[in-house]
This record gives structure tokens, C-alpha cells and sequence, in this order.
């Protein structure tokens, strides 16, 4: 009887948990993320989501599509490459989260993982990448929807669109797609529903946080005059502040514009013809570009395509008026006075000292009130001195201490009046002083089109510093030079002999400047003498001529191609070999006072295509580049040196680096070693790159020593492209690698 009822008990324990468990089965099963695979060459701005995943083909370095940015990529950039450039994948592929994110004022580009990325100035959208691992509980859309192509939306006369713009009615593949307006959308749980990028926030920027100062320098009187050099030895950094000195907490930095976004409720604009020359743009010039993404037109990266006239319509950002105070709330009075205000004569400016000038001043401890006031007398006098104005200098001040905080953009104030108004105002903020940090604040982010950077005139950053700097600058000062700014430093009372142990980094200063020739270096023996700076200071930096770190190595060149148009190069390859010449040319800078590009194509005979200056826009040029004919012939390439020789680089500019480029598929009828002699015994660099059938010995003889650098072989056309960044690495390494003397 017992048997009988403990089974029967187990029996219904049983039949209990089995119809528990049956309607609990189905909703614990996980559902699959379905990954969708992607080519290498789709961009995040094709694809119309916030946040998706896809996977990526294996091989995609070699593509060569273009990324720009590091860390936060414009969304024009290739979404495998940018994967790869970033670490997320290798080039053997993998699946990558991609979420989208507001436009940034600058991307910089730099070398990782085997790809290149570019600089470019403002982008309208953003995106970063992350390892292909959804979150517990988050599916991804398993179906990707693409923006469409532009001929959908160009309006024809007398013709009805076939549908809306996609910024109203583009919405993710789903069941169920319903427009949400969350400011950051969330990767749904389901498949059914998905967020749809309708609306887009620029996040607000990362509050201003100010590290934990373990030392700082010995506070000197306030109201006193410094004692003599050798009467007393400041106290060395790691000396503790007294409890009566604390920081006064630093306002935060100088707030800029934020981008607006494209209103989804507007009609796109129409794109150029084809036929019209494409804006000459370049990712790492610093001009503005306000494009929106969405419709931005295709990169072609390392193959022509039918887009290559108008590669990307550029529109100009609104041009600032410099009467009007863009950090002016609104309804402030001073914004009714911008036309009387706009006329005054003085507003115009020094045309004749036409710089972009940025002053470091020192706001540290060691300095006291009383020399923080003779440095902002100082910088009032140079205002006046240099005459500012819109069609001459723009001034702007950032205040170092523990960390760089903008006192004045460089588009704040559009006379020399006003700035001396705002100088006026300035509070010392204290702290130590890292003049290494403000370098890289400024390299980073304070010249850039949204801070008012011009573009067409030379970046100079004048740094003030009482003593010497408290952290290291040599390294943040090279990055800086490389990205054109020209660094002059002022040094008040430097250290003496019995202070220079207590230096962080020795030689400081010729470790900075742009050239330690003595022109970029300026001592001043005492604070009481500064003023009398005012003169030859304003003198220098507005000799534009010496700004000699303007010259980028992308800036400065006169480039010439000689391109073999033998016979037996073939039209289908001589089509590689233009394809070539356009990619290196798409890295550089290109307009008559940047740099120039000539072609020279030859056979038994020479003919020359185009000369230095004669396109001095970068879409012209291209356009150039691909309508230039096959020839066939023989080849006679030390004839074609000595041609470019006559023809290019005879019209060179004295101050542009003279590059020659000469691409050949074999052994030359005639001799070669004398014409490159004397084409490099004038001064020009240059490069030879072989394929198939060339002789090593001849490449070697036109290269410039060393060959290795300079000397290029590759057994089939289609392999030509490898060379591209090989080539553009080696002429900036030569440039930055240059003398500073």
C-alpha cells in the first residue's frame, strides 16, 4: 500500500513539472542573431540604422578603402578597415557592432594595424566600432537597410519622385517599424522592432575635470617683485601648496557651436552635373565641410568610378560674421551693433600679416597676480601692435596651468579693441605648468574650422612660460610642427644655473620651437622687461615668409610624374598606371601655393601632359589624370627624365621639395644614369617603380640613394597600388626628418 502511494506521488510530481516546464520552454529558448555579411567597401553612412552588426570578408586591408579618423571614424570611412585600423578584426574578417554617433569638429588620421587613416575636417555623422559580441539579451536587426543611391532623389522637370527622401521615410527592415525620437536608441531585444534613426543628438561634451595635483611650484609673492636670479632657488616641484593657497576651481573650457543637423523635414539638395570640376578637398587640409553623409557621393578609394567628377559636393559652412559674438546668448545687446561695428576700418585688419596666432599664456601658481597682470598687458599690446582683423591676424589665447582651458577662440573677437576688452577679464586659474599638455591641446583641437581656423593662413602658437615648464615637450611639440603650427616660445626669467637641476627637460626650448635658428626663441631677462618684447615678437610672426612649419609634407611639393607609354604597357595596364598616379595624388594638398602636380608620358618622343600649376584644384587634377591618352611606342626613359627636367622642373618654386616619379615596364633604349645625376645634382628627389619586364640596375641608377627607400618593383600592374602609402610615408618621413636649424 505504501508502494502503491509513493509512486503515485512521483507519478503526479512528475506529470506537475512537465506541463510547468511546457509553457516555460518556449520562452527561454534564445533566439539566433542572424549576422548579415557586408563587402569591404560599404560605409556606416550607407547603411540607415543606429546600431547594427555585420560581418566582414577576409582581405579587406588590401582594398585600400579609405577610413577617416582614429578611435571615432567619419561615416564615409569603410566599416571593415576602420574594424581593422582599430583592432576589433583582423584581415582574416570577422563580425563587427557599428554604432553610430554625432559629427565631429576634426577626425585625425594615423597608422594602426596595417591601415592608414586619414585627417578630415568637420563630418555631419560618426560611428564607432566594437568587438561582434551582442550584449545578453540584445539582437541586432538580422537585415541591413541601405540608403539609396542619389539618382533617386534628383528631381527632373515635369517627372514626380518616385518616393520621399529617405531622411523621412527610411526606416530599418522590421514588422513593425515605428520612428522613435530617443536620444540615444538602444539595440532592440527582438527582432520585430527596431529604432530608426530618425533624429539625431550631438551628445554633450565630456565635463572638464582637473587631475589631482600632487606638487606644484613654489608660490612667489603675489604683490612682490621676484627676488634676483641667485638671491633664492625656487622651490621644486614636488614642494606641497600651503592651505591658504588652494585652486580656485577652472572655469570650463570655452564652449563651441555645436553642428546642427540636417532637418529631416527638408528636401536634399540636388547634386552637381558630373561634367562640373570637383571641390578640391583634402581630409587632412582643415577646411570645412558640411556635407551630409547620407548622400554623400561614393569614394572610389583605389578604382575609377563614374563618381570621380564629383567625388563629394562641399558646401562652405555659414560664414561667421566677425561682428557678431558666436558665444553671445542671443538676446545680448552687444548683437545689435554688428553693422556700424562691421565697418570700422580697423576690424580689416594688417593684410600684410595674415596669421591664424594663438598665445599659451602661463596661469600658474609661480607666477602671482602681479605678473599674471604684467602677462595680460603684454597680450594686450600685441593686439593692438599686429592690428587684428578679419582680412589680417586673428588672435586667440588659451590659459595653461594643470590643464589648457580656451580663453578666446580664434573667430571670438574681430579687432584688436575687443581683445583687449576680453584679455582684460581673464582670471588666473593656477596650477602647474604643463606646457606639454597645452601643446597637444592645441595641436588636438584648438585650430580647427570650428574654433576659426582659416585654412589659407599659417598656424602660430606663442607660448609664454614663467621659468620652465613642469611636464615634458618635446614630443607633444613634433606633433604639432608635423601638423603645421609654428611654436614660438617666450621664457620670462628662465632658470639659471642653479635652478637647471630642477628642470624636467633639459634644453626645453630648442626641443619646441620650429627651428632653433634663434628667430622662433625669444628669452626675456625679467617680467618687468616683457613689454619691451611687444615689437620684435609682433615683427616675427608676422614675417610669413619664415613660418617655415606651414610646410607640411603635403603642402610643399612640385611632383612630376614620367609615365612609360611603350608599347608594351598595353591600354588596360596604362589604365593601372593612371589609377596609380591619381591615388598618391589624392593624398596631398593641392593648389598653386600648396602642392603642384605635373605628368610627363613618353615612348621614343616625350609629351608633356600638364604642368605644375596648370589644375590647382584636386578634382581638376584628377580629371586630368584620367583623360590622358595612351601613346604606344618605344622607350627612351632617360630622354623623358631629361624632358621633365626641361619642361617641369626648370618652372619649380624655390621653396617647394622637388619629387619625381617615373614608372616604367622595361629596359630603356637609351642610357639613364646621366640625365638622373643631373636631375637629382638639381635637387630633386626621386623615386622609380618597375613592373614586369624593368631592369633592376636602371631603377637603382634613377632612384635616389638610399634605393631601398626609393626604388619600387612590382611583377604585375594590378600590384601598383601596394605602393601607395609605402611612397607617401617615405616623403614625410624625408620632410619631418629635415634639420631644424
Amino acid at each position: 500500500m505504501n508502494g502503491i502511494s509513493l509512486t503515485t506521488i512521483c507519478l503526479a510530481l512528475l506529470l506537475s513539472c512537465a506541463c510547468w516546464a511546457k509553457p516555460n520552454g518556449s520562452k527561454n529558448k534564445k533566439p539566433k542573431q542572424v549576422v548579415p555579411a557586408i563587402e569591404c567597401d560599404v560605409r556606416a553612412g550607407k547603411i540607415n540604422l543606429p546600431e547594427f552588426i555585420v560581418k566582414c570578408p577576409a582581405h579587406c586591408k588590401e582594398t585600400k578603402q579609405q577610413v577617416y579618423g582614429t578611435g571615432v571614424f567619419a561615416s564615409i570611412s569603410s566599416i571593415c578597415n576602420a574594424a581593422i585600423h582599430s583592432g576589433i578584426i583582423t584581415n582574416t574578417g570577422g563580425k563587427v557592432i557599428v554604432r553610430k554617433m554625432a559629427g565631429q569638429n576634426i577626425y585625425k588620421g594615423s597608422n594602426s594595424n596595417g591601415v592608414r587613416s586619414l585627417s578630415l575636417p568637420k563630418w555631419r555623422e560618426s560611428f564607432v566600432v566594437s568587438v561582434g559580441k551582442p550584449k545578453k539579451g540584445v539582437i541586432y536587426p538580422s537585415t541591413l537597410d541601405y540608403v539609396p543611391s542619389r539618382p533617386t532623389y534628383v528631381k527632373t522637370a515635369g517627372q514626380k519622385e518616385a518616393k520621399p527622401p529617405a531622411a523621412t521615410t527610411a526606416l530599418p527592415m522590421t514588422t513593425m517599424p515605428e520612428p522613435t525620437t530617443a536620444t540615444t536608441p538602444e539595440p532592440t531585444t527582438t527582432t520585430t522592432t527596431t529604432p530608426a534613426p530618425t533624429t539625431t543628438t550631438t551628445p554633450p561634451p565630456p565635463p572638464t575635470t582637473t587631475k589631482a595635483r600632487a606638487a606644484v611650484h613654489k608660490v612667489r609673492d603675489a604683490g612682490l617683485r621676484r627676488p634676483e636670479a641667485g638671491s633664492a632657488i625656487r622651490r621644486p616641484p614636488s614642494s606641497p601648496v600651503g592651505p591658504a593657497l588652494n585652486r580656485v576651481q577652472p572655469a570650463p573650457p570655452e564652449r563651441t557651436p555645436t553642428m546642427s543637423q540636417s532637418n529631416p523635414a527638408f528636401p536634399r539638395r540636388d547634386w552637381a552635373h558630373p561634367n562640373f570640376p570637383r571641390p578640391d578637398w583634402f581630409p587632412g587640409a582643415r577646411q570645412p565641410a558640411d556635407s551630409d553623409v547620407s548622400y554623400a557621393a561614393p569614394d572610389s578609394g583605389y578604382t575609377w568610378s563614374e563618381t570621380d567628377a564629383s567625388e563629394i559636393t562641399v558646401e562652405p559652412v555659414d560664414a561667421w560674421k566677425p561682428e557678431v559674438n558666436l558665444y553671445e546668448s542671443g538676446f545680448n545687446v552687444r548683437e545689435q551693433e554688428p553693422v556700424p561695428r562691421a565697418l570700422e576700418p580697423v576690424s580689416q585688419g594688417d593684410p600684410n600679416c595674415k596669421v591664424d596666432l594663438a598665445f599659451l599664456m602661463d596661469g600658474s601658481w609661480s607666477i602671482g597676480k602681479r605678473r599674471f597682470k604684467i602677462q595680460k598687458d603684454f597680450l594686450s599690446d600685441v593686439a593692438q601692435a599686429i592690428n587684428v582683423g578679419v582680412a589680417g591676424p586673428m588672435m586667440g589665447i588659451i590659459q595653461y596651468g594643470d590643464d589648457p582651458v580656451t580663453e578666446l577662440s580664434l573667430k571670438s573677437y574681430s579687432n584688436s579693441r575687443e581683445v583687449k576688452s576680453a584679455v582684460d577679464k581673464i582670471v588666473q586659474k593656477g596650477g602647474l605648468s604643463n606646457v606639454g599638455k597645452a601643446l597637444t591641446y592645441i595641436n588636438r583641437q584648438y585650430f580647427s574650422d570650428a574654433n576659426g581656423n582659416r585654412g589659407g593662413a599659417p598656424n602660430v602658437a606663442v607660448v609664454l612660460v614663467d621659468g620652465w615648464p613642469t611636464d615634458k615637450v618635446e614630443e607633444a611639440s613634433r606633433l604639432a610642427r608635423e601638423s603645421g603650427i609654428n611654436i614660438f616660445f617666450v621664457t620670462i626669467e628662465g632658470p639659471d644655473d642653479s635652478e637647471k637641476p630642477n628642470l624636467v627637460e633639459t634644453n626645453f626650448v630648442d626641443k619646441a620651437v620650429c627651428r632653433t635658428n634663434g628667430f622662433y626663441s625669444l628669452p626675456v631677462n625679467s617680467w618687468f622687461a616683457l613689454r619691451k618684447a611687444v615689437q620684435p615678437l609682433v615683427k616675427r610672426v608676422c614675417d610669413t615668409d619664415r613660418l617655415l612649419c606651414s610646410k607640411t609634407c603635403l603642402n610643399a611639393n612640385d611632383i612630376a610624374f614620367v609615365i612609360d607609354g611603350s608599347s608594351s604597357v598595353g591600354t588596360g595596364n596604362f589604365r593601372t598606371v593612371l589609377q596609380f598616379v591619381a591615388n598618391v595624388t589624392r593624398e596631398f594638398e593641392i593648389s598653386d601655393t600648396d602642392t603642384r602636380v605635373g605628368a610627363v608620358q613618353y615612348t621614343y618622343e616625350q609629351r608633356l601632359e600638364f604642368g605644375f600649376g596648370q589644375y590647382n584644384n584636386k578634382g581638376e587634377l584628377l580629371n586630368a589624370i584620367k583623360r590622358i591618352n595612351y601613346w604606344s611606342g618605344g622607350t627612351s626613359t632617360g630622354a623623358a627624365i631629361t624632358f621633365a627636367a626641361d619642361q617641369l622642373f626648370s618652372k619649380s618654386k624655390p621653396n617647394k621639395r622637388k619629387i619625381m616619379i617615373v614608372i616604367t615596364d622595361g629596359r630603356s633604349y637609351d642610357d639613364v644614369r646621366v640625365p638622373a645625376l643631373a636631375v637629382q645634382s638639381q635637387g630633386v628627389i626621386a623615386y622609380s617603380i618597375g613592373i614586369a619586364w624593368a631592369a633592376q640596375d636602371e631603377l637603382e641608377y634613377i632612384a635616389t640613394d638610399p634605393d631601398k627607400e626609393h626604388s619600387f618593383f612590382v611583377d604585375e600592374f594590378d600590384n601598383l597600388y601596394k605602393f601607395v602609402p609605402k611612397i607617401i610615408q617615405n616623403i614625410c618621413q624625408e620632410f619631418n626628418s629635415q634639420p631644424r636649424n
